[in-house]
């Protein structure tokens, strides 16, 4: 059974997780996480933080159920560890405080738990603390997670040092009645008086949490270890154990990519279909290599054993495979990693450079190998102005990276001052022409028209073309050029919201050569955005805050200052709920002014939205040889000059 333990940072999963090893006999000793003590825990800064960073995996037997337990990082900076670990999972649990209820991220993690159907336990933690409200948290659940939760159990001296739980057994008339009207079939027996056993109450409960049709809800608290060997038993008896066939063609994901320096990458699997031995050749999908696992390795208890074998439906970590990336597909797709989930996505670009000169190499390197393990940071090299720049979730994330250069691969590093990541889009239609047909041999003339997209609707493309005018491999590689040519356009950032037809064209038999088409099309998008211009586009976040209701007046003046959107307001037992759209690039140090004008006593929470349409922006140069040199750039793309 593959479960993620998902919440938003501080809700205690990394503690919840540290109990069920324990209680398991999986580890001999508990760690803490403020202590820095955990297993989950191991880098030098999560030790330090006493936050997760990096998503982490751990084994261990529970009433004769294999567990594989994937600790995830709470904190919204590092989303992307949690969206390649949900497709990974047979199940989850959501874990969120008692005090602070359902909180921004939490929504987030919920929705894509939705969006990829994984069964859901809702674990409610923290019931001991100062200003727990269990009856306010479930309220909250209905009304801004699902309304089909079932509660399990019954909480008594709520914030008291003798607080105790009591588990419903299912047999409960209240129980018995929620999942009897979830079941057709049962319902029908009893509108008709029919005899419903237990045996047949429990198969549909199991069934219903299979399919999301309900989700059960427990409480505790990992602080005082009240609630988890609870927790860990409803796991083992209703939820749905992973599934697969062993005896047909491997299917994986790489959840999570680590580096060793004896061993090389370290790649955590996932196996949907298929068994994988020692010494197996296996093929990363969609780049036609094959590569050789030396090793299958998994961690029991604090140690990690050769297994040698990973079967289906289980997790082990793949040793070998050196042109492995976090994300990538092993073997044949597999319906669920088909689908796309995004729970943030990186809206800062920043420099980063050597404070001494003498480890520019090294830094290349080693942010080679971070990209590698979190392809979000889309590092970009500059060879020729030697610059290197990534992207990034926010403040927190520059920080960790910093300190992981250092512990890490011993390289101080300087980061500039991240800039917001604006995108562009057309003004208006326009034309786009290319005639590329000199110097000999080469033959590629294009044009397309070119219109504003809706909004949010990307990169949309077609051809009017037929394949006597454009050979269909040509009209391949147009389409496949396209995307590469426009991740910069003429205000030097990445171009969508674009309508791309191509209206008319032509080969020649004789000098057409391949790539031809792939040099004339960025030439020709490039002087189309020219005619039609270009209007910016800026990150727009969701914010929500949670505050005193006095502090109204302050906060609602200081979110006019920053061009705040209000759109719900609501007063509930003295205390404020505001939310509403608010641009990144105003607000990016809007959690310092809630702080100071509400004395600590405000919380603030902020997701993506959208992209929007602003009147003022940045403009950066175009990085490397823009289109628009013409010359310059046939010459750069026939490699008679270097770059």
């Amino acid at each position: 059974m593959n479960i993620g333990i998902l919440a938003h940072v501080d809700a205690g999963k990394t503690s919840i997780t540290e109990l069920m090893l324990y209680k398991s006999g999986s580890i001999r000793s508990l760690g803490n996480v403020d202590k820095g003590t955990s297993i989950s825990d191991n880098l030098d800064i999560e030790k330090e933080r006493g936050i997760s960073v990096r998503l982490s995996t751990a084994s261990f037997l529970w009433e004769n159920t294999n567990f594989n337990i994937i600790d995830t990082p709470g904190h919204l900076d590092f989303s992307s560890e949690v969206e390649r670990s949900l497709l990974a999972l047979d199940c989850a649990v959501l874990v969120l405080s008692a005090a602070e209820g359902v909180q921004a991220h939490s929504d987030n993690i919920w929705s894509a738990l939705r969006k990829l159907n994984i069964p859901t336990l809702i674990f409610i933690n923290k019931i001991d603390r100062s200003g727990s409200d269990v009856k306010a948290v479930l309220q909250e659940i209905k009304q801004e997670l699902t309304s089909n939760i079932i509660v399990m159990q019954q909480v008594s001296n709520e914030s008291e040092e003798n607080i105790t739980i009591n588990s419903f057994d299912l047999t409960n008339s209240v129980l018995k009645e929620k999942i009897i009207e979830k079941d057709s079939l049962l319902l029908e027996k009893y509108l008709d008086e029919i005899c419903i056993s237990k045996e047949e109450i429990i198969n549909s409960f199991k069934q219903q949490i299979a399919k999301s049709k309900i989700y059960p809800i427990l409480f505790g608290s990992a602080k005082y270890d009240i609630g988890i060997t609870e927790l860990m038993s409803f796991l083992s008896e209703y939820f749905p154990k992973a599934i697969g066939d062993e005896n047909t063609e491997p299917s994986g994901i790489v959840y999570k990519l680590e580096h060793d320096q004896s061993i090389g990458k370290i790649a955590s699997v996932r196996l949907f279909d298929g068994t994988l031995k020692n010494r197996d050749s296996i093929e990363i999908y969609g780049s036609n290599e094959i590569s050789k696992i030396s090793q299958i390795r998994k961690l029991q208890g604090q140690k990690f054993q050769d297994i040698g074998i990973l079967k289906a439906g289980d997790t082990a970590a793949l040793c070998g495979l050196s042109n492995v990336k976090a994300g990538d597909i092993i073997g044949k797709p597999y319906g669920r990693i088909n689908t796309e989930v995004s729970l943030n996505t990186p809206l800062l670009t920043i420099k980063v450079s050597p404070e001494n000169n003498a480890d520019y190499s090294d830094l290349v390197k080693a942010l080679q190998i971070l990209s590698d393990e979190d392809p979000s940071l889309q590092l970009l090299w500059l060879q020729d102005e030697r610059e290197l720049h990534i992207k990034v979730m926010g403040l927190i994330h520059i920080e960790i990276l910093k300190s992981v250069l250092n512990s890490r691969f011993g390289i101080n590093a300087l980061f500039g001052e991240p800039t917001v990541i604006y995108k562009e889009t057309p003004s208006k239609p326009g034309q786009a022409y290319e005639e590329y047909t000199m110097p000999k041999p080469c033959w590629a003339v294009v044009l397309f028209n070119i219109e504003p997209g809706e909004p949010g609707s990307g990169i949309a493309y077609h051809s009017e073309v037929s394949f006597n005018k454009i050979a269909a491999r040509y009209q391949k590689e147009i389409e496949r050029t396209i995307p590469k040519a426009l991740n910069q356009g003429i205000k030097g950032w990445e171009v969508t919201d674009i309508k791309i037809t191509l209206v008319d064209g032509e080969h020649h038999n004789i000098h057409s050569r391949a790539g031809d088409f792939a040099v004339a099309t960025p030439m020709a998008l490039m002087k189309g955005l020219v005619e039609a211009d270009t209007d910016l586009l800026e990150p727009i976040l969701e914010f929500t805050i949670k505050a005193p209701e006095e502090n109204l007046g302050k906060i609602a003046s200081s979110l006019t200052k920053i061009g705040a959107e209000i759109s719900e307001h609501e007063i509930l037992n003295s205390k404020l709920k505001l939310k509403g759209l608010v641009p990144l690039a105003s607000s990016m140090d809007y959690s310092i002014t809630l702080a100071s004008i509400t004395s600590g006593k405000a919380k603030l929470n902020t997701r993506f939205t959208e992209y929007r349409k602003c009147d003022s922006g940045i403009t950066i140069p175009y990085r490397g040889i823009s289109p628009l040199h013409r010359a310059k750039y046939i010459l750069q793309a026939r490699k008679a000059i270097n770059t």
